[in-house]
């Protein structure tokens, strides 16, 4: 269905006006209205089968809306110029086995550049061992994506990504299936990419991670819950909204931290 046109403010990255997306009859969300202004580091937080892949899909591009708008900075996402967004996938997709390197896996992201030449310029050379240095890749570029670990595999995926200097950065999981300090890390750079004006939207399962480093958070269970900062939002009425149940939030000091618990019990503990 063609999309509706609207007014949009040049400060939005994204801005959906009541979109409704759904595969054949089964609809995943309607009349869905959301923005993530210019500049924002946001994260969608919500339980499996939430709508949280489908929404961004249609952000992506890749799956059509039912009704309804999107528009990438002022322009409607049918002609938002190319590489307008990196992306960076679940990791949980990609194919472990596939002959590649990490160079080339970054060299990929330049597909998408209008290029003439199937084989990297110079420039490009320099700009994917630029990118390599900087997110911590560089010494394993000859080596097989699937003998690095699994912080370095998230680093060579987010390197491709941002290899043709997009505004936008949308992650789907990008802390599944790496450990602690991994995930900070991630995290980390992710904020440091936001402080240079990139805008970042991802989804995650991880509330703790959500809460220690993200500073806007969306709760999104088949349409909007809440959004706002993670102190304000991360609540048992909200939470328990969000899904379902089985968590415990303990605040203190400022700090606070989310667990998953067995009885159906729910304390919001304040100093």
């Amino acid at each position: 269905m063609q999309a509706i046109s609207f007014n949009v403010d040049s400060d939005s990255a994204i801005k959906l006006h009541n979109v409704t997306a759904g595969y054949e009859r089964n609809i995943v969300f309607s009349d869905l209205s959301l923005e993530i202004t210019s500049g924002q580091f946001a994260g969608i937080v919500g339980p499996t089968a939430s709508g949280k892949s489908t929404l961004l899909k249609i952000i992506l591009g890749t799956h059509p809306v039912m009704s309804g708008a999107i528009h990438l900075s002022t322009r409607s996402i049918e002609k938002a110029p190319p590489r307008t967004i990196g992306y960076v996938p679940q990791l949980d997709s990609v194919d472990w086995s596939f002959p590649i390197t990490v160079e080339e896996v970054i060299t990929m992201g330049l597909h998408d550049s209008g290029r003439i030449w199937p084989w990297p310029s110079r420039a490009e050379r320099n700009r994917v061992n630029e990118l390599a240095s900087r997110l911590g890749v560089y010494d394993c570029l000859r080596q097989h994506i699937a003998n690095i670990s699994g912080g370095e595999r998230q680093r060579a995926f987010l390197a491709r990504a941002l290899i043709n200097n997009p505004r936008l950065l949308v992650l789907d999981e990008p802390t599944s299936g790496v450990d602690i300090k991994t995930q900070h890390e991630v995290l980390h750079l992710l904020g440091d990419l936001n402080s240079e004006g990139i805008t970042v939207l991802l989804t995650t399962h991880d509330l703790n991670a959500v809460a220690s480093h993200l500073p806007w958070v969306i709760c999104f269970n088949k349409g909007i819950v809440a959004q706002g900062r993670p102190y304000d939002i991360f609540t048992n009425e909200i939470l328990t909204k969000t899904y379902g149940g089985d968590i415990v939030i303990v605040k203190y000091d400022g700090h606070f931290l989310i667990a998953n618990s067995t009885p159906l019990h729910f304390r919001d503990r304040h100093p």
